[in-house]
């Protein structure tokens, strides 16, 4: 029994001694992963963009009114112009008009905010900060897009009340068919933004070149996709038909065909896809050029 006890103690000081060293090697790895930085993910990237977009809205609060204020001049300048040219003809078709500009300043948000975005960092500097990311040039350009499209969607819909308070005008407003039809039609505008943007790294200065396009958005809104059956694979064009359909007629998104359906998602998903090849081309073109970083 006496010699036995020793062997028991020495079990207990090496089960000891090995719950130490476990409870050592835990705390020193939870120092280690205290002390390093954890890799970032898209949520923290996409965060962050959000939170980026967010601040600007809330520092810069007359930049943002003044967008509103302008939008609304235009829209007064046309009505009022409208009703003294054509009188009744315009009143008979204002809730077209209405729901035409609404998609037009999304459109010109959509847009405007990947190709002038990646001009001003090109034109700043900070280009190349945005390359050496883990994510890549393209991840952090479309999420910070998306996050223009969000504020955008906000701003156009105080822009839109106000029409409608303007105008006397009625709309059906269901909010998930509004913003389904609506943000599918402008994801093929920010594939135009990405190709443009691209262009942008490219060759630099064409800022005119980029503005004149967002002028073309008003004939593509207002397409006759009815009468001309091909104008549907246009960017807008089947989306802008949609949205008039929803907000006029008052018809929900489950309530239109598949077919219509798919068309629009198959077209945004294709001049994305589009618009995000010619942009990785055309960085990969400046690369070789050495012109990435040059203003």
């Amino acid at each position: 029994m006496s010699g036995d006890a020793p062997s028991a103690d020495a079990a207990a000081a090496d089960a000891s001694s090995a719950d130490g060293s476990r409870a050592a090697d835990a705390t020193d790895a939870a120092a280690v992963e205290e002390g390093e930085p954890r890799p970032a993910t898209y949520y923290h990237l996409a965060r962050a963009v959000l939170y980026r977009e967010f601040l600007i809205f809330v520092r810069y609060p007359a930049n943002a009114i003044g967008g509103i204020v302008v939008s609304l001049f235009f829209f007064a300048a046309l009505f009022l112009g409208g009703q003294l040219l054509a009188g009744q003809a315009l009143t008979d078709s204002i809730e077209g008009i209405v729901v035409g500009y609404f998609l037009w300043t999304l459109s010109v948000g959509a847009y405007s905010s990947v190709s002038n975005d990646i001009g001003s960092e090109v034109q700043w500097g900070t280009l190349e900060r945005h390359i050496t990311t883990p994510f890549g040039f393209a991840p952090v350009a479309l999420l910070k897009g998306v996050a223009k499209v969000v504020r955008t969607f906000l701003t156009s819909a105080v822009i839109l009340a106000v029409m409608l308070l303007a105008t006397g005008t009625r709309l059906s407003l269901a909010p998930v068919t509004v913003v389904v039809v609506a943000g599918l039609s402008i994801v093929s505008v920010l594939g135009l933004g990405f190709a443009a943007g691209g262009v942008t790294v490219l060759y630099k200065r064409i800022g005119n070149w980029l503005n004149l396009l967002q002028f073309g958005f008003v004939a593509l809104i207002s397409a006759p996709v009815f009468d001309l059956s091909w104008t549907r694979v246009l960017p807008l064009a089947h989306g802008s038909a949609m949205l008039q359909r929803a907000m006029v007629d008052g018809i929900r998104l489950w309530e239109f065909p598949l077919a219509d359906l798919g068309l629009l998602v198959a077209v945004a998903v294709g001049y994305l896809l589009g618009g995000y090849l010619v942009f990785q081309s055309a960085t990969r073109r400046a690369r070789r050029l050495g012109v990435l970083g040059d203003y």
